[in-house]
């Protein structure tokens, strides 16, 4: 399981989506909203949110509380 999906384009390119990303703009919330509520450094959300990395299991789970979403939603299957 990862944070990120990658999709095949028509044009055999590879573009990356981030649940993070995507739930944050879907309740027109911003990294730095995000980054107060969890009390993190706001380069570290915007990491998250570039898939430059990728947060711990348990700060999954924060985010999801403050998101108020199942954390599984922040998820995208590998299968």
């Amino acid at each position: 399981m990862t944070i990120f999906d990658t999709e095949q384009l028509p044009n055999m390119e590879k573009e990356v989506f981030n649940r993070i990303k995507a739930v944050l703009a879907e309740k027109g919330k911003t990294n730095n909203w995000l980054a107060d509520e969890l009390d993190m450094n706001r380069t570290t959300i915007s990491k998250w949110c570039r898939n430059d990395m990728q947060p711990r299991v348990e700060t999954l789970f924060q985010i999801a509380k403050a998101l108020d979403v199942d954390v599984r939603e922040l998820l995208v299957s590998s299968k």
